[in-house]
């Protein structure tokens, strides 16, 4: 991958040079690294706060309540990991994180909950079924509200920002997009 980057590097270098637009790549590079950094903060804080009601969550056995309140339901989809108190918290809590559209939230109790996972299985060396479904259910991020995506659109501050417009447009496009 390093190498890939290197050739975007020296492909932009050289045809900055032979444009005479060296000074607008260093322009460029140094406006892209600032918005880089911001995105980062912003996207930093959103993760300390959600990662912060998660504790409180947990310290206030509202975890265990919603983890009781969804145990039917992800009991079907992850019946070995449901019988394990610790690991179905956190499968909770993560699938929660997710339906907020919470998604780097999620990825510290997802690791947990795949930890915990390893721990009571067969073979220590390959991932369960039940491991694999969590990653796939996961990566396809299912959202009731698509908050970190708002999140990062009102930092553009281009009036899309707005999470009530965001979900109105993730709700129209889930609806009308599919294939009829």
């Amino acid at each position: 991958m390093s190498h890939i980057w290197l050739f975007f590097l020296l492909a932009s270098l050289i045809s900055g040079g032979l444009s005479g637009q060296l000074s607008h790549l260093s322009v460029a590079a140094i406006q892209g690294a600032q918005e880089g950094v911001q995105l980062s903060l912003a996207l930093a804080g959103a993760l300390c706060l959600w990662s912060a009601v998660s504790r409180v969550m947990e310290k206030s056995g509202l975890s265990e309540k919603l983890s009781q309140l969804l145990s039917p339901f992800l009991s079907r989809i992850f019946p070995e990991t449901c019988r394990d108190g610790a690991a179905r918290s956190f499968l909770c809590a993560n699938f929660t994180a997710n339906l907020l559209g919470l998604g780097s939230a999620a990825t510290p109790m997802g690791v947990s909950c795949v930890r915990r996972m390893q721990e009571f299985s067969r073979d220590k060396k390959r991932a369960s079924n039940e491991m694999c479904r969590l990653i796939v259910m996961n990566t396809a991020s299912i959202q009731l509200l698509p908050t970190t995506v708002a999140g990062v659109r009102s930092l553009r501050r281009d009036g899309w920002g707005v999470p009530g417009a965001m979900t109105l447009l993730w709700w129209a496009s889930a609806l009308f997009g599919r294939e009829r």
